[in-house]
Order: C-alpha cells, then sequence, then structure tokens
C-alpha cells in the first residue's frame, strides 16, 4: 500500500511539474530573450504571463470535461498540444509569436496541473488526501529547484530556444508515464450525471459557497505572492544585484525548498492540530515574515542576504498554507472534484497574473515593488484566514 502510494505521488508530481518545469527553466532566460529578440522588459514579462493566463482560464474547461470523460483523455490532449506549443517557441522568429505560442503552450500545461488535483480527490479525502498532495508537491518541487539551474546551464551551453525543445523530452515522459502508470480513477458509473449543464450548474454551487471561496482565495494570495516572485525575481536578482543566471538560479531553488520542504510536514501537522489550525497558524507566519521585509525595505536596508533569508522563512509557512487550504476547499466537493478543482486553479492562477501585471506595469527593477507586492498578498491571505476558518469554526459549533 505504501509504495503504491509513492508511485502515484511520483507520477503525478511528474506529470504536473511538466508545466512548472516550463516556466521555471525559462526564468534565468528572460533578459536573453529581451536581447535576442530585441523586446522590452514588458514584452518580455508578457511571455511569462500568457502562460498563466493560458493555465488559469483553461481549467474551467478541463475541469468539467474530466468529469464527464473521464481524467486520462484530457490528460493526453493537454500533453500533446504542450508539444505542439513548445516547438512553436522554440522556432518563434519575434516575441509576438512567441507570446502566441506560449499561450498554446500554457493551454496544454494546464491539464496536467487540474486533473491531478482531481485525481487525488477520487483516491483520498482528509488527512490521506493532505499526504499524497504534500508527497505529490515534494515530487513537484524538482521544477522550481532544478529547471531555473538546468535553464541556466541550456542558455550558456546553447541558447533560450533550447530550453523549449528540452521541455518537449519532459512532455514525452509524461506521456509515457501516464499510459504506464496512471489508472483511470472516474469510472464511467461516476459519469452519468456529468455533463455541460451540471458543470455550469456546479460552478454556480461553488460561486455561492463562502466557504469554498474563502478557502480558495486564502491559497490564491499565497500563490500571488509568488508569481510576483516569479515574474521580477530575474530582472531584481540578475539586473538590480549583478546575479548570473546561475548565481540566480541557485538564489531561487532556495526558496522552493523552503516551499516543499515545509508542505512534507503537512501530513503529520494536519493529524496532530487539524488542518483549519495548520492554515490559520501558517498564515500568520507567512504575514510576519513578509511584512517584516517590507519594513526592512522601507527603513532603506537592500540586502541581497536579508531578503534571501526572510523570504525562505515566509514561503516555507506558505508551504503549509497551500496544501491544506487546497484539500479543504475540495473536501467537501467530491462529486464535482474537477469542476471545484478547476475553479480554485482558475483563481489561484488569474488572481496570480493580475499581481503580475501589476508589479510588471510598475515595477523600478529594484526589490521594492516585488516585496511590497508579496507583502500584500501574504496579508491578504492571513486577513482571509482568520475571517473563513473563524466561521468555519462558529458553522462546527452551531451544528453539535
Amino acid at each position: 500500500m505504501k509504495t503504491q502510494f509513492l508511485k502515484y505521488a511520483l507520477v503525478l508530481g511528474l506529470i504536473t511539474a511538466i508545466g512548472p518545469f516550463a516556466i521555471d527553466m525559462y526564468l534565468p532566460a528572460l533578459p536573453s530573450i529581451k536581447q535576442s529578440l530585441g523586446a522590452s522588459t514588458a514584452e518580455a514579462q508578457m511571455s511569462l504571463m500568457v502562460f498563466f493566463i493560458a493555465l488559469g482560464i483553461c481549467q474551467l474547461v478541463y475541469g468539467p470535461v474530466s468529469d464527464m470523460v473521464g481524467r486520462r483523455a484530457p490528460l493526453y490532449f493537454g500533453l500533446a498540444l504542450f508539444i505542439v506549443g513548445s516547438v512553436g517557441c522554440a522556432l518563434a522568429p519575434d516575441v509576438r509569436v512567441l507570446i502566441a505560442f506560449r499561450f498554446v503552450q500554457g493551454v496544454g500545461a494546464c491539464a496536467g496541473m487540474v486533473i491531478t488535483r482531481a485525481i487525488v480527490r477520487d483516491m483520498h479525502t482528509g488527512a490521506e488526501a493532505v499526504r499524497l498532495m504534500s508527497l505529490l508537491m515534494l515530487v513537484f518541487s524538482v521544477s522550481p529547484i532544478l529547471a531555473p539551474l538546468t535553464g541556466s546551464f541550456v542558455i550558456a551551453w546553447a541558447s533560450w530556444r533550447a530550453i523549449f525543445w528540452s521541455v518537449i523530452g519532459a512532455a514525452a515522459v509524461g506521456l509515457l508515464l501516464l499510459t504506464l502508470f496512471v489508472p483511470e480513477t472516474r469510472p464511467k458509473s461516476q459519469r452519468v450525471d456529468s455533463s455541460l449543464g451540471s458543470a455550469l450548474k456546479a460552478y454556480g454551487v461553488l460561486l455561492r459557497d463562502p466557504m469554498f471561496l474563502g478557502l480558495v482565495f486564502i491559497g490564491s494570495f499565497g500563490v500571488a505572492s509568488f508569481f510576483a516572485y516569479l515574474a521580477n525575481s530575474s530582472f531584481v536578482l540578475i539586473e538590480h544585484y549583478g546575479l548570473t543566471p546561475t548565481q540566480y538560479s541557485l538564489c531561487f531553488s532556495i526558496n522552493a525548498v523552503a516551499f516543499f520542504g515545509a508542505a512534507q510536514a503537512n501530513g503529520y501537522l494536519a493529524k496532530m492540530f487539524g488542518m483549519h489550525h495548520v492554515v490559520r497558524t501558517a498564515t500568520w507566519g507567512f504575514a510576519a515574515a513578509m511584512l517584516l521585509l517590507v519594513a526592512l525595505t522601507a527603513l532603506g536596508i537592500d540586502s541581497l542576504a536579508v531578503m534571501i533569508v526572510v523570504l525562505f522563512i515566509g514561503y516555507a509557512f506558505l508551504g503549509l498554507v497551500i496544501p491544506n487550504s487546497s484539500v479543504l476547499a475540495l473536501e467537501e466537493h467530491g462529486a464535482i472534484a474537477g469542476t471545484a478543482s478547476a475553479l480554485m486553479g482558475t483563481l489561484q492562477f488569474m488572481t496570480g497574473a493580475a499581481v503580475m501585471a501589476i508589479t510588471g506595469a510598475i515595477g523600478d527593477r529594484t526589490s521594492k515593488t516585488m516585496i511590497f507586492a508579496i507583502g500584500t498578498c501574504a496579508t491578504i491571505s492571513f486577513l482571509l484566514a482568520q475571517i473563513t476558518l473563524s466561521r468555519r469554526r462558529v458553522a462546527a459549533n452551531a451544528a453539535r
């Protein structure tokens, strides 16, 4: 049973990581792409942002479709489309074509990110779901830890275009793993009542559920804080602090280690204290760390070492927030897990894309805009956790 559990965590984690790998491996290349294609900083960032927009919007489609036709077929389609988009990006003659194919690539990558969450919910609930989600995130962590470093080496030995040829190989491995190891977890008997009409009805139910929305936005603003870092960190660390792409990749990996390392304590902490208590406490630690960094920045302390240390602490707390808030949000919606996972992912990515757009528009290429955006997102996540989970406790007491 334990071996089977680990096998699913490994396979689902690797399939989920294909899309993020195409993001994280790409980050060190942004300055090179800007120079190579004669693009502006805003255009270079747009090639990243459209990927997130595609991930957000298309989850609304993949989730209900996976409820209607099963989990495997949409995964096959998504991985194949991801490969098509990657080829287009590798051959792009200018930044506009690159942006267009990055969107196609994002549409394909979206399948792996939304459907794997639904598969987890198909197989487990409660603390076991948190444990599997956390193990999945541990495998998923290979992307932000190794992908930027891999990307910097690819750029040094070849060019930024070689990054896209590399991710095609990752997608091919994903297709093989899907074929060999992932069973259909949505049997035909459970698809009988799934249709376009039922999907729209399900979205209506979810959008009228304040507990679901509160839990989703707790995670959404946590994710958005990380997106603010994703969109700005390469320019801040490379152009402002003067790091090489390889040094930048190592710094980026440190925060990823904090996030995903802490996430592995989730199964134990959820059993000991309950998921709602873990979320409330972790959002407090997350907000406290990020507001400390905001205060230090406001006082004129512009230190790379200080920023790395405080971000490490803050993102460790965030590693406890996102898996628990995600499982809690899906807990009461098992019958429409694909649709609920889709709406959750869409709201997370669209919140993140909005924050990326704002920081990209007002950014000054120093650390200030990025840090203030991160601090704001952390504060909102904390406030939502206190409001939402206090309401959950009141409702639980009233039901006794």
